[in-house]
């Protein structure tokens, strides 16, 4: 696996008992909008409280960014902000499913699983792939419903055909 792009390493003893803040600088920024195949993250924050659930440690929190992409209808940048909420368990190697069978508690159903290895684990990468799924890559500017128009693209929602077309002819659409 290559590092991370946001690489925030938290030791597993003891676990920080303030919410951990994590705030991307400007290359940790650019490298991600490359990962993501955005223009531009401007900002990214996260804030993260983790607790011990037995062998695994659960990390919940929010992170915000502001991101500028191109529209999926124009193709035109567009600047918007992303604020989502972060579920991640981190578990030790092998204690996922897929390994050796071992009893794993653990409460939260949202969560999703990241296996560690030693005493740390990267939160930062965690943000990061958080982020990454929160960013939808079918985001739509504000001139997309114009760009359609223009193109003539009618939703399914939008009545079509012969009568609909002369309707739209005599309001003169």
């Amino acid at each position: 696996m290559n590092a991370s792009e946001l690489s925030r390493m938290v030791r597993t003893r003891p676990l920080p008992a303030a919410p951990v803040v994590i705030e991307a600088n400007e290359a940790e920024r650019g490298a991600l909008a490359a990962r993501f195949g955005v223009t531009a993250i401007e900002r990214l924050a996260a804030r993260v409280s983790l607790s011990d659930e037995g062998p695994a440690i659960h990390a919940t929190g929010t992170i915000e960014a502001d991101v500028v992409q191109p529209c999926a209808v124009s193709g035109e940048d567009f600047r918007h902000s992303v604020t989502d909420a972060m579920a991640v368990r981190f578990v030790p190697l092998g204690m996922l499913p897929d390994g050796p069978e071992v009893d794993l508690e653990i409460s939260s159903d949202d969560a999703d699983d990241i296996e560690y290895e030693g005493e740390s684990f990267d939160l930062g990468e965690a943000v990061a792939q958080s982020l990454g799924l929160a960013i939808d890559p079918y985001a739509e500017g504000p001139d997309a419903e114009r760009v359609r128009r223009k193109a003539g693209l009618v939703g399914d929602d939008a009545p079509s055909g012969p009568l609909a077309d002369a309707m739209r002819a005599l309001r003169g659409e």
